[in-house]
């Protein structure tokens, strides 16, 4: 038997989990089992970026007064800025096989990762009500227009959501099956919908006036800062679960292909689609349209065309949702040791579902995320501060599972001098207006605080001398080496003790 099957059946046996599910919740993924090459990676990240939501986004840019090139060039900026923190994220989960909630432990202590934990938790929750709610919508619009009736709004949510909750709970393998289906057929409508658009047979369509569509006279240059901060750096919300998806990942430079060359393409066609619909519209959209609708209305009424794009919505909302209680289902066993991914997957799907059936909280969605937004972004300004400038990419990981000895420990588990960075930089988010880039001028900020902070209290403290000590790069782990006992992946760490 391979080491790591022995683990496997090991956290199998462990956590009461059904043997044809991904094991792995917060433990290190054993070296063997590290094969995703970078297509792969590609495929996932395609499937997330290509979204009605991005499209619809897309066509609000060209409302807003940018030409159609403008609106393309505006769509990539923002992606390389959600990106740059993002990416830096992701390393966790190819050079250290961790998820990247387990890595906040080193910035923020053992017990301090827990905020993280639950802010992703909640996150990924609301984001699975609200695109199971949107996702719905789409179909239940899209059924109309094949049936000429109405179908009821919640069970649709439901089936959509029980479903989402079947792969997710497989876990990431099943995750890697279903993207690389839902990537072939993506790009392929994608194409249909771009030659649905170019020969609708009205005023507009015609390729020849869309790609020259300049938008407003003026003020074309602060439209696109504006929207490129605005846009991208709302990115900066899944940054504690960009390393969940890279951690079988076989090395960083294939990570790094993937998921860039995935975030350019998939950007590119959202903003080519979104921005070409609203532009043959002459950019004006009533209170009614939007890129989503004109894409419906080239369909002509063709039930062939509308079953395509109903599939295409369910597709999108799989994908997404699945991503979404992956990364909830970690930070669940994140939090507690004794609860297994399986288990806290369902978990969190169940109560996913159970938001998604009620319009009261879904409403409020808004707000909420806007909350999270104002938190997430200093955290992860005072995450590549520590990671990158202090710890230059560094990280222990077998620390990371220990309890009290361990050098993540700080002061009672927290790390208060990045606590207290974070807790300055919220603030920021509201001083500073949101044209100014207000939530890249807080991570910075918080960032900054922290280093400063550092630099004052280290030659004073011991805990942060030691937890800041040099680190090489990719240390070899006791389990690499041939010890395949499931305490060498994780340790009882329990998040409450």
């Amino acid at each position: 038997m391979k080491p790591s099957e022995q683990i496997e059946r090991e956290l199998a046996e462990k956590y009461k989990q059904p043997k044809n599910v991904e094991q792995f919740g917060v433990e290190r993924i054993p070296d063997e089992l590290r094969t995703v090459r970078w297509w792969d990676i590609f495929a996932i990240f395609l499937n997330f970026l290509i979204n009605p939501g991005t499209i619809t986004i897309s066509g609000i840019l060209i409302a807003a007064g940018l030409g159609f090139w403008q609106a393309m060039v505006t769509g990539v900026l923002s992606i390389l800025i959600g990106f740059s923190v993002y990416l830096i994220a992701a390393t966790v989960g190819s050079d250290y096989a961790i998820p990247g909630l387990v890595s906040m432990r080193a910035i923020f202590g053992i017990r301090g990762a827990a905020i993280t934990s639950i802010l992703r938790a909640l996150s990924s929750i609301y984001w699975f009500a609200f695109q199971t709610v949107a996702a719905s919508l789409g179909i239940a619009m899209v059924l109309h227009r094949l049936f000429d009736r109405d179908f009821s709004l919640i069970w649709i949510s439901v089936g959509c959501a029980v479903l989402q909750l079947v792969v997710s709970m497989y876990g990431y393998h099943a995750l890697a099956k279903l993207s690389r289906f839902a990537f072939v057929y993506k790009l392929i409508f994608s194409c249909v919908i771009i030659v649905m658009l170019m020969t609708f047979p009205e005023d507009g369509y015609a390729p020849s006036e869309v790609l020259r569509f300049a938008g407003s006279d003026h003020g074309q240059i602060t439209l696109m800062a504006f929207w490129a901060f605005a846009w991208g750096t709302s990115w900066f919300t899944n940054f504690t679960d960009a390393a969940d998806f890279c951690r079988y990942t076989k090395s960083r430079k294939e990570m790094w292909l993937g998921t860039l060359l995935a975030a350019i393409v998939g950007q590119l066609i959202c903003s080519f689609i979104g921005g070409y619909a609203v532009a043959a519209l002459g950019g004006d959209m009533g209170p009614e349209d939007s890129a989503l609708t004109v894409i419906v209305d080239t369909t002509r009424g063709s039930w062939i065309l509308l079953v395509l794009l109903l599939v295409y919505v369910v597709l999108d909302a799989w994908m997404i949702n699945v991503q979404n209680l992956y990364t909830a289902g970690l930070a669940i066993t994140s939090l507690f040791s004794r609860v297994g991914r399986f288990w806290g997957t369902l978990g969190v799907g169940i109560l996913g579902i159970a938001l998604s059936m009620s319009s009261t909280l879904i409403s409020g969605f808004d707000g909420y995320m806007d909350a999270l937004g104002n938190i997430f972004a200093p955290l992860a300004g005072v995450f590549v501060a520590h990671y990158v400038i202090l710890q230059r990419w560094g990280m222990q990981v077998d620390e990371l599972f220990t309890h009290r000895d361990s050098r993540y420990w700080y002061w009672g588990g927290v790390n208060w001098v990045a606590m207290i960075a974070v807790a300055v930089g919220i603030p920021v988010n509201h001083l500073v207006p949101q044209e100014y880039g207000n939530i890249l001028v807080s991570a910075a900020f918080s960032g900054l605080v922290y280093l400063v902070l550092v630099r004052l209290s280290k030659s004073g403290s011991d805990q942060l001398t030691n937890a800041l000590y040099p680190i090489p790069h990719r240390p070899t782990f006791s389990y690499m080496k041939g010890d395949a006992s499931v305490d060498a992946v994780r340790s009882d760490y329990v998040a409450a003790d």
